[in-house]
């Protein structure tokens, strides 16, 4: 034979540091690509705008829970929605919200002005849940804020922009101004 060894050999001194350096390196080089199944993601808080006379109760974006909404006012900040880095023209988001259409209803109470329940169940009963996937607008690399408005009819809209409402350039002042209809069409 010539000293090539077939089958298991041992490695021992110089050569196992050399392989010991080697697969840290390797393991290192893994560790920073992240190694990942698919696209970056980036979180980014999420606010909602209530532009209708119902209360939003509650409602996600893409699983991210948002707080309740009063009729015709904003929500608390919460975090986060999460979207790919990179925005691309597929990119959507499942929006979900449950709504009270009658939130100033008196209900009755009992002595101690607790409400009855079954003036709760009562109500509750009205209460009416909603999903639609909606286009998610170009953004910088950079995502500010996901911000969601709950439009009269049951329509909602997803805004990425880093303004705020009361910004001279925020682009989706319009949704302000909507006019709630009497009746909606009928899908």
């Amino acid at each position: 034979m010539n000293g090539v060894a077939c089958g298991p050999a041992e490695v021992t001194g110089e050569a196992m540091s050399s392989w010991r350096v080697r697969g840290w390196f390797v393991m290192v080089l893994v560790g920073l690509s992240g190694c990942r199944g698919g696209p970056e993601m980036v979180g980014a808080p999420v606010t909602g705008y209530n532009h209708t006379s119902a209360e939003i109760i509650r409602f996600s974006i893409n699983g991210a829970g948002g707080p309740g909404i009063l009729p015709l006012r904003g929500g608390g900040e919460v975090c986060c929605g999460v979207l790919p880095v990179q925005w691309n023209p597929r990119v959507r988001a499942i929006i979900e919200w449950d709504k009270d259409p009658n939130p100033y209803e008196k209900l009755e109470r009992d002595q101690h002005g607790q409400i009855v329940e079954e003036a709760a169940v009562r109500h509750a009963a009205g209460y009416s849940h909603h999903t639609a996937t909606v286009e998610i607008p170009a953004y910088a690399k950079g995502l500010c804020a996901l911000q969601v408005h709950f439009l009269p009819c049951d329509q909602v809209r997803v805004s990425t922009t880093c303004f705020t409402p009361s910004h001279p350039n925020y682009p989706d002042k319009a949704y302000f101004q909507v006019k709630e209809p009497t009746s909606c069409p009928v899908l």
